[in-house]
Formats: C-alpha cells, structure tokens, sequence
C-alpha cells in the first residue's frame, strides 16, 4: 500500500510515525507539503517522500489522506481530481461531509475520520465512517493506517461522526482544563506550582488507568471512592450543586452542533 497525505501538520507527522512504527517502510509513504520547512522536517524525521506539488505524491499512491485543515479542503479536493484513479481518499477533516468531499474529487470511494491529539503519542481514538463504495480490501486500508495511532471506532452513521468530535475530538481539551482547574485549586489551597502540576497530572493519569483497566462501571469506581459525610462526598455535593455535570453535557452538545455547522458553512459551493 502506498500512501500519499496531503498535508504535513502534527497529525499527519504522528499517523506517519505510526505506521512506520508498525512496520510500514517510508518508501511507502509520500507528502505533499507546500511549506519548505516542514518538507525538511519530514525528511529529517521520517525519511519520506516530502514534496511541493500534488501532482509529484498523488499518482501512483493506493491510499490518499487529506490532512489539511476543514477550511481547505474543497480547494485541496479540486485541485487533486484530475489526477485520481482509483485511490481511496481518507479526510480527517472535522465536519466535512463525505458527499461534499465527493462532489469536489470526484471520487465515491471516502472515508472520514476524527482522530484526537493523543494519537501523537499513539494512544489516541479515532471515529470512522466509510461510503458504501468504500470496499472491504479499502476498509482494511483505512483501518491499517488509523489503528497505528491508537483504537478505531467504526460508524453506521456519518452524522454521528459530529458526535465523536465533540466527546473525543475535542475531548482531550476538556480534560486539559480540568487538569488546569485541578492545579490552580492545588495552588490556592498552599501547594507550590511544581507539587500542584504534579499532583494533578499522576491523579487524572492514574484514575484514567483505573477505569480503563477496571471490569467495573464508572459510576462504582466514583461511589467506592466517595465515603459518607467524607472529603469526596462534599467535593461532589458541591459539583452536584453547581450543575457541573450538565455544563459538561451541555459543552459536548455545543461542540456537536458546531461540526454540523462547520458541514454546512464549508460544504456550500
């Protein structure tokens, strides 16, 4: 399989050192990136085919992955349909819709997907919904390059790929500002900057480990934790009663419709 990603950002850096991570060669693997400095990063880093212009990484590719940012991707769709064949197109391109991506390439055979940042560090989760003529040796293709930067999940549905951006695309970013929360608390109740960093990180850190490894809902992890008239009873009393849980729902909720908004503003010719 050779691959060819339009875009040489931070995502297309970490799904590429997956896959060589997982024993792809980098002859496999070619880039089109329009910055010079970011062609020689990749060719420091990775030994890839680090390009200029579409028509020196498309051609010949099995495999194209669109890792541009939602805003350019019609532009980046129309200018490589004239040199598609028979290509599977991968977007990782939030809210862009798989029908808007066709009409722009030309292309019926796409699969979109929303990674998160953890993938930089392999350990992330990516949503994936596959057009029906997306064929099952293409299927596998797609599966081969995401599952290098952590699990997949595989949607019925495109719509509720909206769904995933908003818990785990844009979820790392909640979890940071929790963390930032948990720090500055740390700060005002007398630790230094340093414990207070440390204490909130190996905290969330180890209490992600927990559930994950746990056979145990984590409703019961919570309530093992929260004794009677304790510490924890009254710091989630206090959570309770300032709707913390709805506000987080509701957050998830506005990111939802910001990824169909972005379909429906981005997808217009």
């Amino acid at each position: 399989m050779k691959i060819c990603f339009i875009g040489g950002g931070n995502m297309a850096a970490a799904l590429i050192g997956g896959l060589l991570g997982k024993g792809f060669i980098a002859g496999q693997i070619s880039v089109v990136e329009i910055s010079a400095d970011n062609r020689a990063r990749l060719k420091h880093d990775f030994a890839v085919h680090a390009v200029e212009h579409l028509a020196e990484g498309v051609p010949g590719s099995d495999v194209v992955v669109f890792a541009v940012k939602p805003q350019h991707l019609r532009e980046v769709a129309q200018a490589v349909a004239p040199l598609l064949g028979k290509q599977l197109l991968i977007s990782i391109a939030a809210g862009i819709r798989a029908a808007d991506i066709a009409r722009w390439s030309g292309s019926q055979a796409i699969v979109r997907a929303m990674p998160n940042t953890p993938a930089l560090i392999h350990s992330g989760i990516t949503g994936l919904y596959a057009t029906p003529a997306v064929n099952d040796a293409q299927r596998e293709q797609a599966q081969n390059i995401l599952v290098a930067v952590g699990e997949t999940l595989w949607l019925q549905d495109e719509a509720m790929l909206d769904a995933v951006t908003a818990i785990s695309g844009s979820g790392p970013a909640y979890v940071f500002y929790f963390i930032e929360a948990l720090q500055q608390a740390a700060l005002e109740l007398g630790l230094d900057a340093e414990d207070a960093h440390r204490l909130s990180l190996a905290t969330f850190l180890g209490a992600s480990k927990l559930a994950v490894y746990s056979d145990e809902e984590v409703s019961v992890l919570r309530a093992r934790v929260t004794s009677k008239n304790g510490t924890t009873e009254r710091a989630l009393l206090s959570m309770d009663a300032n709707h913390v849980a709805k506000h987080i729902a509701h957050a998830a909720h506005a990111a939802a419709a910001r990824a169909r908004e972005m379909g429906d503003e981005l997808g217009v010719d």
